[in-house]
Order: structure tokens, then sequence, then C-alpha cells
């Protein structure tokens, strides 16, 4: 990796999730490359958390505006659907950040199976417990908090509600 591509992956690195702005898009791993060309362009590679994540023309613009606040005027950025993402690919750091801000971090995501997937309609049940008080006595609330990546929980000890960034 030469020094300007460090550099641009740097800055791309930097740019904060807009829908949990704890977390940047490389915490998140949602950035998955960033390439500086022979001729001085910028081509970034990113994967939505979800294939129809509203927040992914924000980031693509945050990601825009960051490069060229930084001298870099020829950017392409293009969406990669696959390999999907994964909440495994959020990093140690990300992972922390989480946990300090009082979220609930996600367990290893499901295994990928080839085929069919199958259809349930009732909720998979999580054991979890409560990042405020420890206590394992904690109830889902809501499946849809306020992002699609994320359900509500309460603890029935410390009653306190908390986020729980889902496994995908």
């Amino acid at each position: 990796m030469t020094t300007l591509e460090l550099s641009a992956r740097e800055i791309a690195a930097s740019v904060m999730d807009p829908e949990m702005p704890l977390l940047t898009l490389d915490d998140l791993g949602v950035l998955r490359e960033v390439v500086v060309r022979e001729d001085g362009s910028v081509l970034v590679t990113i994967t939505p958390t979800y294939s129809g994540c509203p927040a992914m023309a924000t980031m693509r613009d945050d990601i825009e505006h960051t490069l060229r606040d930084h001298g870099y005027t020829d950017i392409d950025i293009v969406t990669s659907l696959s390999p999907a993402w994964s909440t495994d690919w959020i990093s140690e750091e990300g992972l922390r950040k989480l946990r300090d801000t009082g979220y609930s971090t996600p367990g290893p995501a499901p295994a990928r199976i080839a085929g069919p997937v199958p259809l349930t309609l009732t909720v998979k049940p999580r054991q979890l417990t409560c990042p405020q008080c420890g206590s394992a006595k904690t109830r889902l609330t809501s499946e849809f908090g306020a992002t699609l990546c994320k359900a509500q929980y309460r603890c029935d000890d410390c009653l306190e509600p908390f986020d729980h960034v889902k496994e995908i």
C-alpha cells in the first residue's frame, strides 16, 4: 500500500456512521477498500449493513466530502453486496465503543447456508445481559429499534432500557 493509499484509507476510515455516530465506518466494517489509482483518483468500496440501508447515501456523501476536504478531487464510491455484511465485521475497537456507551453487543453472526433460507414468523430468543448492571433478566420490548440493526430490550432488575445490535 502506497503512502497516498494509506492516507486516503485513514481519511475514509475516520468517517462516522450516520446512524451510530460513536462508530466510524471502519469500526463498523462497512468500509471495505480504498484504492488510489495511478491517475490519483480514489476508489472506495463500501458494503451496507442491510441491502436497503437508508444511510448509504449519507455514508457516500460523507466519505466523498471528507476526502475532498483533504485534497482528493476524483472520487468513485461503489457498493459491494457480496459478500454480505456481517456483525462479525465490527472491529474489536467498535465493539468496545458500543459496550462503553451502553449497547448490548452482537454475538457471533448466524452461519450462512446455501440454498433456501427458512422463514420464521417469530424472533429467535437471545440470551442477553444488561449492559448497565450485568443482569441476565432481560426482555425484548421491540425487535425494531431506531435503526434496522438494533432491537430494544429492558432489564427487569435495574429497569433500564437498552439497545442490542442484532446479529446479522
